[in-house]
Parts: C-alpha cells; sequence; structure tokens
C-alpha cells in the first residue's frame, strides 16, 4: 500500500476508484465499503484510494472535543493494509480545508488530483463547507464533471446501522462481545511495556506494563480482561487489569498485562494486546492476600475462555 500524507502529494497515471471518510475502527461497516472499493478496481486501468483525514475534523472543529478514538493513525493504517486498499492519502485536516466548498471539493481534490472514475461512499456521507452536502449533490456533481457515484445502503452494510459512535459507546461500558462483534476483530492496544511498582511479582502475578503514546487512543472501561498478543511469532494468552490498582492505593490508571505460561523480558518492546472479553470490574481488596485469591480465580476463567477458541 503506498501512503502519501497530503493531497498534493497523490500522483497516478491511472484513474481512481475512491472512498472517503474518517474510518475510525475500520469495522466491518466500513469493511463493505472498502471491499466494494478493491472488487472495482479488479479492472487494472483503475487504482483503489482511500482518504482519510488525521487529525480527527472533530477535534479541530470543536474547540473542547474530548473525542477518542478507536484506532491510532499507524493502527489505522495496518488495518487498510490488511484489507488491500493500494492507495491511502491521510490529508492533514484544519480549518482551511474544513472551508472548501462542496464544489470546490469535487473540483480540486477529486477530479483534478484524483481523477475519480467512481466514488463509493456510505449512506450517510455528507461532506463541503459545514457537510452541507449530501449523496444527492454529489450524483449532481458526477453527472456534471463525469464520474460515477456509488452509494452503500444502510441494508447492504448491517441490519442496524453500525457505526464508530456504537462501538466506542460499548467499550466505555465494558462490553468487548458487542464492540468485537461490530468491529468485526477484537479491539486492540498497542505500546510500549515500560517498568511498573513490580507488585505483582511478589504474589506470582508479573505483568507487563503497557504505556500508550497517543492520548487520543480510547481506553475501554475500567476492569480484568482476556487478552491475547502476538509476541516472538508465538500467540500467548493473559489476563489485564485496566485501572487504578485500589487495593494498593493507586493514583493513577495504569494498564498491567499478565501473560499465562511465558517468561521473557518485554521491556522497551511495543507489543500489541487484543481484548477478547471481559471477566469483572476492577475490586478494592481488603488484603493483597485477597487480590491474589481473586486473581487465581480470574486465571481459571480466562483459561477456561480461551481453551475455547
Amino acid at each position: 500500500m503506498k501512503i502519501f500524507h497530503s493531497i498534493n502529494d497523490f500522483s497516478s497515471t491511472k484513474k481512481t476508484i475512491l472512498t472517503l471518510g474518517t474510518f475510525d475502527g475500520v469495522h466491518i461497516g466500513h469493511k463493505k465499503i472498502l471491499e466494494r472499493v478493491i472488487q472495482k478496481t479488479k479492472n487494472e486501468d483503475y487504482e483503489s484510494l482511500v482518504l482519510t483525514f488525521f487529525p480527527h475534523p472533530r477535534m479541530v472543529l470543536q474547540e473542547h472535543s474530548d473525542i477518542k478514538l478507536l484506532n491510532t493513525i499507524n493502527e489505522k493504517i495496518d488495518l487498510l493494509e490488511q484489507i488491500g486498499i493500494e492507495n491511502l492519502v491521510i490529508h492533514p485536516f484544519d480549518e482551511t480545508f474544513s472551508r472548501l466548498t462542496a464544489e470546490e471539493f469535487v473540483t480540486t481534490v477529486l477530479i483534478d488530483r484524483f481523477h475519480i472514475q467512481k466514488i463509493i461512499i456510505g449512506h450517510d456521507h455528507r461532506f463541503g463547507r459545514n457537510r452541507t452536502a449530501n449523496i444527492d449533490d454529489l450524483i449532481t456533481f458526477g453527472k456534471e464533471y463525469d464520474f460515477e457515484v456509488e452509494q452503500i445502503s444502510v441494508q447492504e452494510i448491517n441490519d442496524i446501522s453500525v457505526s464508530s459512535t456504537k462501538i466506542r459507546m460499548a467499550l466505555l461500558e465494558g462490553d468487548m462481545d458487542l464492540a468485537n462483534k461490530y468491529l468485526g476483530y477484537e479491539y486492540f492496544l498497542t505500546g510500549i511495556v515500560v517498568k511498573g511498582k513490580q507488585l505483582g511479582r511478589t504474589i506470582n502475578f508479573p505483568t507487563a506494563n503497557l504505556q500508550i503514546e497517543e492520548n487520543y487512543k480510547l481506553i475501554p472501561q475500567n476492569g480484568v480482561y482476556i487478552v491475547k498478543s502476538i509476541i516472538n511469532q508465538k500467540t500467548v494468552f493473559g489476563m489485564m487489569n485496566i485501572g487504578f490498582n485500589p487495593t494498593v492505593s493507586g493514583q493513577n490508571q495504569s494498564i498491567e498485562i499478565h501473560y499465562f505460561d511465558f517468561d521473557a523480558d518485554l521491556y522497551s518492546q511495543k507489543i500489541r494486546v487484543s481484548m477478547l472479553h471481559r471477566i469483572r470490574s476492577e475490586q478494592k481488596f481488603e488484603s493483597v492476600s485477597l487480590l491474589k485469591e481473586q486473581l487465581e480465580k480470574d486465571a481459571l476463567t480466562a483459561n477456561a475462555y480461551t481453551k475455547k477458541l
């Protein structure tokens, strides 16, 4: 996949079949659109192209927006590449770009830059200054400037409309099963393993402490989760706690993973942790020994779950 960090950087000798959007989560609804784009470019005369934006438009246009995203920009790149997109343009979204009228966007971006043959979009797509233009306007532009417009209906995407917002809500409520169903893959966190208080070692539950650099990444509801990672080309299962460690009067939120049947130095390594299922909420125990007893129960629950996979 070729990656371009601005609309102005893109060049191709072929016409493009294009879709655009933030694609946060690259969920099953997005995949319907992306797969249609790829399907339409099987004719070698055309190339597939995804136009997305960073930062997220809401971060720029809403002064006090505290939106958290399902993917970091690097995670999104990985997901789009797995699907098979040929060209990805990540355009820096700013106020100047947001002021383009719908016709300016069509002529200066879609026509002049991307030489589009066809644009494929979702059922609710809006574009142009203040998002005033809709699918009907796009069809009108298509007739005027000689490109095709294809709309993916809600029914084609799912019987119930899938959205990044619904997935964010599910994660914040700890409903990992629903979030993963909508995503079409297990939600994951990517970060660097750093040194923690090392309390886990003293109770036979050593943990890898995950530090996520991107402060806009959505962290699911506090609690204990069943997880997996690919480490040294092997799948390793474990359980992860997101929370404040109230039993030992923790002050800051931490993300700690205990891997089963695993012993290796992970410090300073970047790892990806896929979240399979939520076991329980974070609890405060009267003693560290009671915490250990609960962790042993959690480990049994997690092992029973992973054996069924």
